[in-house]
């Protein structure tokens, strides 16, 4: 069975969340799913579907980057959307932190999600030695 390490930066662990922001199984990354919440707390970043969606890159990026990985790592993104038709919208602000070729990723519709997010996405991504 590979080794499981749990990975949690200081400014994750200041948040008190029930969960790990990343789980390390061999060389495979889980990324917890990130919403649009602005550095240091649980509040989203005004200015709708873009700005969450960019804040939640930028947070997906900055637990890779804590823990010294980065996006070009990532092989896998699943998106979770409020509203289906903010997908054109999610794939401009998306394609400003992927670049060709892209990871692999599903998207679907969803209610409810926590905070009254528009969005959440979450990410797999591969540690290269």
């Amino acid at each position: 069975m590979p080794d499981i390490e749990h990975l949690n930066s200081p400014a994750f662990s200041a948040l008190g969340l029930p969960f790990s922001e990343i789980v390390r199984v061999g060389d495979t990354l889980y990324l917890s799913g990130q919403m649009g919440t602005l550095p240091g707390g649980l509040k989203l970043a005004p200015g709708g579907l873009k700005a969450e969606a960019e804040q939640a890159l930028r947070n997906l990026q900055a637990s890779l980057e804590a823990h010294g990985f980065e996006l070009g790592q990532v092989v896998k993104c699943t998106v979770m959307l409020a509203d289906m038709n903010d997908w054109p919208q999610f794939n401009e602000v998306y394609t400003r932190f992927f670049q060709p070729p892209y990871p692999a990723r599903s998207a679907f519709g969803s209610s409810g999600l926590a905070l009254g997010s528009r969005l959440e996405i979450e990410a797999i991504a591969v540690a290269r030695s």
